[in-house]
């Protein structure tokens, strides 16, 4: 009995060499993030408005809704299956933290995508820096000190990935 508690505390804090993470830091990401999921239009259109209170001239660079006024974005549909993509896209690296070279081929091939459509790594840069600051209000109580720091690393990760090919 004791050596598969004992298993179970040393397998939470084993780090996976090519995430930097532990265990225990990928159960809290996906736990947390379990939360964003349970409605992924309205959680998606918290990180775009947020986005675009802090950038608002990004707004201007998606055709489908770039004329329109700030207040009516949540009721377009077109902005709701945006924001709801950007949780999905979200959500299956987090799914695929337990298959980090599928999560890094992933998240290279997301990053390609906006990149042949003329997105900068700068806004992917400003979109982390949105979510960093949203994720203590998304979390509330579940946002502890641990939860601070398995996102900090998660999202180091994501981020840096869609960087190696603006960098290439």
């Amino acid at each position: 009995m004791f050596r598969g508690l004992l298993d179970f505390i040393t397998n939470d804090n084993k780090v996976d060499e090519k995430l930097g993470m532990t265990e225990k830091q990928k159960k809290i990401v996906q736990n947390t993030w379990a939360t964003v999921r349970k409605d992924p239009v309205s959680s998606g259109i918290a990180i775009m408005h947020a986005l675009f209170t802090e950038h608002p001239e990004y707004q201007n660079q998606f055709k489908a809704f770039k004329d329109m006024p700030f207040d009516e974005l949540a009721k377009n549909k077109k902005f709701q299956a945006h924001c709801a993509n950007i949780v999905s896209a979200i959500s299956g690296a987090i799914d695929q933290l337990h298959d980090p070279t599928l999560m890094e081929a992933t998240l290279l091939s997301l990053a390609e995508r906006h990149k042949n459509r003329g997105q900068k790594l700068e806004h992917f840069q400003n979109l982390k820096q949105v979510m960093i600051n949203l994720l203590p209000t998304v979390f509330g109580k579940q946002y502890t000190p641990e939860a601070q720091e398995a996102w900090k690393k998660i999202l180091d990760l994501m981020f840096s990935t869609f960087g190696q090919v603006y960098n290439d």
